[in-house]
C-alpha cells in the first residue's frame, strides 16, 4: 500500500533501532569484563569549527571502512557540508508542501483511514513534520552527491551515522540511485490495463528501500561493534517480529505517539532490511549481500521478510484486477489502487488482533490487492476529504482455508472500530461463508471463497456482489500473475510513507528497537 514518505526527503539519517541492536549485541558477550553500555542523556550542542574539521577529516576513513565492509568500491570522493537545524526543517517543509506530493498524501491518508490503519481524526502531514524534526541526525543526498552533517550533534555521535549514510554514497556510486529508484506514476489509472500495470510496480519501492537501509544498518553495526571484535556476522539473527516492538517514549516522544502503522512503516526498512542483509551475509557472503542485491533487487516485502525465498528466486503471487470501470464509472471515479503485501498484512493483523494474531496470520499471506473509488457526488473539498466519500474493495489470498476463515473473522470483528453503528445483517447473507454488515458509511460485505477473502465497503449490496463475482472470477480464470524479479515489483499500501521516512535519513527511532 502506498504512503508518500521516502521520495520526499532524499536520504536523511534519523538515528534509535541501532543503539538497541548495539546493546543487544553487547549483551550476547558473557565473557568476563564484558559490559553493556548504559543509555546516556543527550544534550543538544553546537559543534565548534575545530570539531567540524575533525568530522570532515574522518569522512574518508569511514568511507574506506564502509567500502571494505560492503566490498563496494569507492569510485570518487564524497562531497560534504555542515548544515543547521533551520536548513533541515526548511528542506522537510519544502518537500511536504510540494503540490503534487501533498495531493497524493491527502488521497492516501483517506485510504489508510478507510482501512482503519489511521484514526479518522489523525492529521498525517503535521505529525510527519514533527516526527522528522525530532528524528533527523544527518543525511546523504543522492541528487547532489553530498553528505550532509548536522551542526547540533557531536562528532563522535555523528561518526556511526556517517558509516550508515556513506553506505548510501557507495550504493549510489555502484548504481545511480536516481535511476535505481524511479519516480512512481503521478496519475490515477483509468482502465484495467493501467490498473494491472500499477499492481506490477506497486511494491518495488518498499523492497528497495529495505535493501538500501538494511545494507546501511549492517555497516553501522559493524562500525559500532568493531572495537569489541564483533560484527553482524557473529550476532544472532536480528529478524524482527511484531512482539519485538518496545516503548520509545523516553528517547522519542513524537515517535511514541505515532500510530502502529507509522511505527511499523518507519521500522520496516531498517529492522527487516537488516535481518534480510544478515541472512544473506551468513548464507552467501558480502559480495552477494551488497553488490549482488543491488544488481538484482527484491521485488516485494515478502522477499525481505523471507530472505531465503529471495535466495531461491521464488516468485510471489500477484492477484489480478478485473475490469470494473464500466460497472462503476457512472457513480464513482478511480481513486487509488495497490498491493496489500505481507508488510501491510502484518500491520493490519497486529492492529486488529494483536501481536500473536499477526505472528500467526502473516506467514499465511499469499497475495492481496485493494481498489478505492470516490463518489462523484463528493464535489467540495470537505466532502472529498471524508472517508464516507470513498468506497473500498480488498481481495486477499491465503495459504490455507483455515487462515482465510480466521482473517475474515478478524476483519469483521474490527469493523466497529472503523465505523459507528455497525450491526450484522444475517438475513442478507447468502451462505455461511458470507457476512453482511451495515455501518455509518454504508454496507460491508465479507465473503470467503476457498483460500481467498473479498471485502467490499460502502458499495450497495447489489453492486458489491457483482464486484465479488468479477474479483473471484479474475483469479479463477488463470489470470493470476507471478511477480518475478525481472518485472518491476509492486508498491504496498504503506510504501509511500515508508519511502518518505527512509528518504529522510537514518531515523533515531530505528535505533531503539
Amino acid at each position: 500500500m502506498k504512503l508518500i514518505c521516502s521520495k520526499w526527503c532524499g536520504s536523511f539519517a534519523v538515528a534509535l533501532v541501532l543503539a538497541s541492536l548495539t546493546m543487544y549485541a553487547s549483551s550476547q558477550d558473557t565473557s568476563p569484563g564484558a559490559q553493556t553500555p548504559a543509555p546516556q542523556a543527550q544534550k543538544e550542542t553546537r559543534i565548534t569549527p575545530e570539531q567540524a574539521k575533525e568530522l570532515f577529516r574522518s569522512l574518508n576513513q569511514i568511507l574506506t571502512f564502509a567500502s571494505d565492509d560492503t566490498q563496494l568500491p569507492v569510485h570518487h570522493e564524497v562531497k560534504k557540508r555542515l548544515i543547521t537545524r533551520d536548513q533541515v526543517e526548511k528542506y522537510i517543509l519544502d518537500k511536504l508542501h510540494d503540490e503534487k506530493d501533498a495531493k497524493r498524501m491527502r488521497r492516501e491518508e483517506i485510504v489508510l483511514k478507510k482501512f482503519g490503519l489511521l484514526d479518522r481524526d489523525f492529521q498525517l502531514q503535521p505529525f510527519l513534520v514533527s516526527l522528522l524534526k525530532e528524528q533527523i541526525a544527518g543525511y546523504y543526498d543522492n541528487k547532489t552527491k553530498t553528505m550532509n552533517l548536522v551542526d547540533w550533534v557531536s562528532p563522535e555521535e555523528q561518526k556511526p551515522v556517517m558509516a550508515h549514510e556513506l553506505t548510501h554514497a557507495l550504493q549510489d556510486q555502484h548504481t545511480d540511485l536516481d535511476k535505481w529508484e524511479p519516480e512512481d506514476p503521478d496519475t490515477i489509472s483509468k482502465n484495467v490495463t493501467e490498473d494491472n500495470q500499477r499492481l506490477e510496480i506497486d511494491e518495488r519501492d518498499t523492497a528497495r528501500d529495505a535493501v538500501l537501509e538494511g545494507q546501511a544498518m549492517a555497516v553501522y553495526l559493524d562500525y559500532t561493534l568493531k572495537p569489541a571484535g564483533k560484527s553482524l556476522m557473529t550476532m544472532p539473527d536480528v529478524m524482527r517480529t511484531p512482539k519485538d516492538d518496545t516503548d520509545t517514549s523516553d528517547s522519542s516522544p513524537v515517535m511514541a505517539r505515532a500510530p502502529l502503522m507509522l511505527q511499523q512503516s518507519l521500522l520496516f526498512p531498517y529492522k527487516d532490511g537488516l535481518g534480510f542483509e544478515q541472512r544473506l551475509l551468513k548464507d552467501k557472503g558480502a559480495k552477494y549481500a551488497f553488490a549482488g542485491v543491488l544488481d538484482r533487487p527484491p521485488s516485494t516485502s515478502y522477499e525481505i521478510m523471507n530472505p531465503r525465498a529471495y535466495e531461491r528466486g521464488a516468485t510471489v503471487p500477484l492477484l489480478r484486477m478485473p475490469d470494473v470501470h464500466g460497472l462503476l464509472e457512472a457513480d464513482y471515479q478511480p481513486y487509488d489502487i495497490g498491493v496489500m503485501g505481507e508488510l501491510d498484512v502484518r500491520i493490519l493483523t497486529e492492529l486488529f488482533g494483536g501481536p500473536e494474531e499477526a505472528a500467526m496470520l502473516t506467514p499465511q499471506w499469499k497475495g492481496g490487492l485493494y481498489y478505492a473509488v470516490q463518489s462523484r457526488k463528493a464535489r467540495t473539498a470537505e466532502e472529498q476529504a471524508a472517508t464516507s466519500s470513498v468506497a473500498l474493495l480488498y481481495l486477499s489470498a491465503w495459504r490455507s482455508e483455515a487462515a482465510a476463515i480466521e482473517f475474515a473473522k478478524l476483519y469483521g470483528r474490527e469493523l466497529s472500530k472503523k465505523y459507528s453503528g455497525v450491526v450484522r445483517v444475517p438475513d442478507s447473507e447468502s451462505s455461511s461463508d458470507e457476512r453482511v454488515y451495515n455501518g455509518s458509511e454504508g454496507p460491508v460485505l465479507i465473503v470467503r471463497e476457498g483460500k481467498q477473502v473479498f471485502v467490499s465497503e460502502s458499495f450497495d449490496l447489489t453492486t458489491a456482489r457483482k464486484l465479488q463475482f468479477l474479483f473471484f472470477g479474475a483469479q479463477q480464470s488463470g489470470e493470476t500473475q507471478e511477480a518475478a524479479h525481472a518485472s518491476p515489483p509492486p508498491d504496498e499500501l504503506t510504501t509511500q510513507l515508508t519511502r518518505m521516512i527512509t528518504g529522510c535519513g537514518l531515523m533515531k527511532a530505528s535505533l531503539l528497537h
